[in-house]
């Protein structure tokens, strides 16, 4: 055994070999006065509470003023007026499509695919890190801190957009799950996308594996989440869903694609199947716990009932649902069911607006035109959709989407004494029910991306004119230009 050099002796330490290093007290940030909806198992609240974040977790929540005594406070934030809330989680969303917003305002789902994609397939690098900057810009700016963005457009000679979309999301500041799309069913093979569209089999999941083993980050906390995508039943083949299913589980990532958006889709699977969407999808190994998939608009009680039975989660897209004429999905009978819900954007060429805080009303009032009428949903219901449900789907509900000890500070601070807000006594229905609240505050794990209703990490005009030259510039290539 090597001999220890006495204390005072070159070489020594004053700390003994066996004790670990000090680790410096995380530094803690209050905030308090404010109403809390913790949007826990309970569905605590506070009329009055306090939320003491250390590091990048949640420390404590409670009722009246945070604990006397606390050390290391770097920041303490009077939060009267405000509802505090778990940061929105956004489950499925399109960012390329920012740069094509308000084109095809007229069209169904098939139909007005089939406008886009001849422009679609023209996007490279620069114009998907302009599209991300924006869309993410927004989503953030009105609340959300978890953002799933959909991708599945991969032009050849395009570059590198799975890195390209990353950095520009890191530049925000928010947590992201890139699902990798990927689609090789072109007009050829009777799908809806242009030939040059579309990847081959091989192609899409080889880039798909690549992009696990480069960016997914399993960690707690992690920034980037990589999910495996195929785009939807009509634009991807049976062996591309059934290898990705495959390569997923074997590389422990989720799962995710579009299913039962329209009555068209619908047909198209039996047509060409033999099968409605949720029978095919099981037929594929697309259905399991480790699953989510968007809108899931035309769906019978079988459908739910296997959806249930799995664990299945679904992305409700209530706006786009609308805009694209696709119908009303029957969340009350799938959350009665114990299908996990979350809402999602979805792309901001079906959803101009972009963010997330229009879905906790929409989702709420859509609901209602349906079967269940008022008792559809309520206030609490939609807000939970918006955090938890939208954890849970997308597999991190360990990590975020409610308030408790423990978990992530991933946190909004919603100002709600102002002109749009004062006169709701609520909290919560004045945040579902009234116009767009203000954000005070927005952190992600710990650190704000949000301050007084502006972004922290990014000149936001400097966004936008970004976003608008890429536009252009898309639409002049895509005219021929």
């Amino acid at each position: 055994m090597a001999a220890q050099a006495a204390p005072g002796a070159p070489g020594a330490s004053d700390t003994p070999l066996d004790t670990p290093p000090a680790v410096p007290p995380a530094e803690r940030t209050v905030i308090e006065n404010c109403a809390v909806a913790t949007v826990d198992a309970q569905d605590t609240e506070h009329a009055a509470g306090h939320v003491v974040v250390a590091g990048q977790v949640i420390e404590s929540v409670g009722a009246g003023p945070a604990p006397k005594g606390l050390e290391n406070v770097v920041r303490r934030i009077d939060g009267s007026g405000h509802l505090l809330t778990p940061g929105l989680v956004n489950t499925h969303h399109h960012f390329y499509q920012w740069i094509t917003r308000g084109l095809a305002t007229d069209h169904n789902l098939f139909d007005w695919l089939v406008a886009l994609y001849p422009t679609w397939a023209r996007i490279d690098a620069p114009m998907l890190a302009a599209a991300t900057q924006g869309s993410l810009a927004m989503m953030v700016k009105g609340g959300v801190t978890t953002a799933c963005d959909h991708h599945y457009i991969f032009p050849r000679g395009s570059g590198d957009l799975v890195a390209a979309e990353l950095a520009a999301a890191a530049s925000i500041g928010a947590r992201i799950t890139l699902a990798r799309g990927s689609m090789d069913r072109g007009v050829k093979d009777g799908g809806l996308p242009p030939d040059f569209a579309v990847e081959t089999t091989e192609g899409a999941l080889k880039a798909t594996e690549e992009a696990i083993d480069s960016h997914h980050d399993a960690s707690f906390g992690s920034l980037v989440h990589i999910a495996v995508a195929p785009c939807s039943p009509f634009s991807v083949s049976t062996e591309l869903l059934r290898e990705g299913a495959l390569l997923a589980r074997r590389k422990g990532v989720r799962m995710h694609t579009h299913g039962s958006e329209t009555v068209e889709e619908e047909k198209f699977c039996h047509e060409l199947f033999g099968m409605g969407p949720t029978d095919y999808f099981e037929s594929t190994g697309w259905l399991g716990e480790d699953v989510w998939m968007a809108h899931c608009v035309h769906m019978n009680d079988a459908d739910i009932a296997a959806f249930a039975r799995t664990g299945t989660g679904v992305a409700h897209c209530p706006s786009s649902n609308a805009r694209l004429a696709a119908g009303i999905a029957r969340v009350p009978d799938m959350l009665r069911a114990g299908v996990p819900v979350g809402l999602g954007v979805d792309g901001t060429a079906s959803n101009e607006s972009g963010e997330l805080h229009t879905e906790l009303r929409n989702a709420l009032l859509i609901n209602r035109l349906g079967a269940h009428r008022e008792a559809a949903l309520d206030a609490r219901r939609a807000l939970r959709l918006g955090t938890y449900g939208g954890a849970q789907v997308l597999g991190r509900a360990r990590e975020t989407g409610s308030i408790e000890a423990g978990k992530l500070a991933d946190l909004v601070l919603w100002k709600l004494d102002g002109l749009g807000h004062s006169t709701i006594a609520d909290p919560v229905t004045a945040l579902v029910f009234g116009p767009a609240a203000p954000v005070t505050l927005s952190l992600v794990g710990g650190e704000p991306v949000v301050e007084d209703n502006h972004l922290t990490n990014v000149d936001e005009e400097a966004v936008a004119r970004a976003a608008r030259t890429q536009a252009r510039r898309l639409a002049r290539i895509a005219a021929g230009g």
